[in-house]
């Protein structure tokens, strides 16, 4: 008999039975007192009912796991995407973007009025809660190609049936809970059971799936202030329908047929309609707009946002000074340290407030400025030689990733402000009830930029990732609900053409390194995407920010 020797976190090795599930090796309920919803598995986060076949080490997760939380999360998504293709049959339920720890979610109803809204999505939640009563197991199975295809045909699953024609694997991995099958993607929970706690909250043309966080299992927080993304996701969603490509498998097809370049002018020309469309705003209103901050996380596409609405607010006969907070860097002697004592670059007091403030103050008096620039090779701040100003009647355009933080201009009056936040919300789904999150586009987004143009290995980009999005917990999302404007810099086409540049990067990560959990789950996303090569991409997109060769000067 075969054998392999597991050594759960925290106890002695010991030898089992080759084959044997995961399950059989970890409590059910931690010490922490929740379930056990998955485990990390020599590095790679894992379901419980996985088989092992090698010798390996094991550590249980549960939802006050980062990595655990995920797993809860998504098994809900599959519990809906089970319940509703049974309960509504040939009506697509998608889940679309994050609202907090939740998800808005859509299903194709005919036209409903708000009652019959809440009467669906409750009818929803109730088969959802049964089934979660059942228990029913959740497992994985293998089908031949020609059965995988010939079931999702019978099943009416349209956007499997669309990924699968662009594969050709002998053999497809699928995931199976009472009669319904979906395409295996993410891990998910052994049973349905631990599945107790979600909402779905009635909203627009769906409904907001609410689950509770990591840091607080055993309630549902309320949700936050989203009525301002959601209109950006409205009209994202909407863009999708504009050019008929809602999922990865219809962009796939449009990249077979060669028409994926009218499907890229498209989105172009959607992101430079709505730049026009921000720029009109600050033109026209009645106030005097004299400093537009522009906000976002890393690797939103700030930058390239910021020089294009500079050629917008051109045209409209603006005068704009662009201006980046980077130059106020206080440099690493005064730099604020986290709780690790590591320097804290994302810290609002990792600014020259003072300086900054200053020199707006002046700029907007109208006064010849030496301003400040930053060495990021010494680390240290100097005085430009060459003097600004500010022509009459000009306009500041500054961007940085605390720009909607009132400390960062406290001396400039509201009034003469206008703010706008940045994010990359994907509107494009893997399929139905898997979607393409914003931190996953601009990680993958900053493991190319680092590697093209600072030199930086896909493993560091990774490393450092959980700081930068601490960071933005912290410093950036708590102002997003400030915004004048919000700027949607997604492109449905990116991840095609990112593919064949990240995919050899994430390669690099080895199995012994603690970002190969996070490496794999990042490749297993792009080997969904048919490749596209980077001269489709026009040469001042946001895009350029990433792969270079950009018409903009950065």
């Amino acid at each position: 008999m075969h054998v392999v020797t597991v050594t759960v976190k925290g106890q002695a090795p010991r030898v089992v039975s080759a084959g044997t599930r995961i399950s059989e090796l970890l409590p059910s309920v931690a010490a922490n007192g929740h379930p056990v919803l998955g485990a990390v598995a020599n590095n790679m986060v894992s379901s419980l009912y996985v088989p092992l076949i090698t010798d390996a080490s094991l550590e249980p997760l549960t939802i006050m796991d980062e990595r655990g939380w995920a797993i809860y999360r998504t098994s809900v998504c599959f519990l809906m995407a089970k319940t509703a293709h049974e309960l509504f049959p040939g009506c697509e339920c998608r889940v679309r973007n994050s609202v907090g720890a939740g998800l808005y979610c859509t299903v194709a109803w005919p036209d409903v009025g708000a009652e019959a809204l809440a009467r669906q999505v409750g009818l929803l939640k109730e088969a959802m809660l049964a089934t979660v009563r059942q228990d029913l197991p959740i497992t994985t199975e293998t089908a031949s190609y020609e059965s995988a295809v010939r079931l999702f045909e019978q099943t009416g699953q349209t956007d499997k049936l669309n990924l699968l024609a662009h594969r050709n694997p002998p053999v497809v991995w699928l995931t199976r809970c009472g009669d319904f099958l979906e395409i295996s993607q993410d891990s998910l929970v052994a049973r349905t059971g631990v599945l107790e706690l979600f909402e779905l909250i009635p909203h627009a043309e769906g409904f907001v799936l609410n689950v509770p966080s990591s840091a607080k299992p055993r309630e549902l927080a309320p949700l936050p202030p989203f009525e301002y993304l959601f209109e950006v996701y409205r009209e994202h969603i909407e863009w999708g329908r504009i050019v008929g490509i809602t999922t990865v498998g219809q962009l796939n097809q449009a990249v077979l047929e060669k028409r994926s370049d009218d499907f890229i002018h498209t989105i172009e020309a959607l992101h430079d309609k709505k730049l026009g469309r921000i720029a009109d705003q600050i033109t026209a209103r009645e106030s005097p707009v004299r400093l537009v901050l522009v906000a976002g996380p890393s690797s939103a596409g700030k930058t390239t946002f910021s020089k294009r609405l500079v050629t917008h607010l051109r045209v409209n006969g603006c005068k704009p000074l662009l201006l980046s907070t980077d130059n106020y860097f206080v440099g690493d002697e005064l730099n604020p340290r986290d709780a690790d004592g590591k320097l804290d670059y994302e810290h609002i007091e990792s600014m020259d407030l003072a300086r900054l403030n200053a020199d707006l103050l002046a700029l907007l008096r109208g006064e010849a400025v030496r301003m400040r620039a930053f060495d990021f090779r010494t680390k240290s701040g100097y005085d430009q030689e060459d003097e600004t100003r500010l022509p009459a009647e000009g306009v500041i355009v500054m961007e940085g990733i605390h720009s909607l933080n009132p400390r960062l201009t406290a001396d400039v009056p509201r009034e003469s402000k206008f703010l706008i936040y940045i994010n990359a919300l994907t509107q494009l789904g893997v399929d139905s009830s898997n979607r393409i999150s914003t931190n996953d586009t601009r990680i993958i987004r900053r493991i190319v930029r680092d590697h093209q143009f600072r030199g930086r290995p896909a493993i560091h980009t990774l490393r450092m990732w959980k700081s930068v999005m601490r960071g933005e917990r912290r410093w950036i999302y708590p102002f997003q609900h400030l915004a004048d404007a919000v700027f949607n810099s997604a492109l449905d086409y990116e991840l095609a053409v990112l593919k064949p540049m990240a995919a050899p990067l994430l390669n690099q990560i080895k199995p012994w390194d603690e970002a190969y959990i996070e490496a794999r789950r990042l490749s297993g996303i792009l080997h969904n995407f048919s490749s596209l090569a980077p001269d489709v991409v026009p040469g001042d997109s946001i895009l350029r920010e990433y792969i270079g060769n950009s018409q903009l000067k950065y």
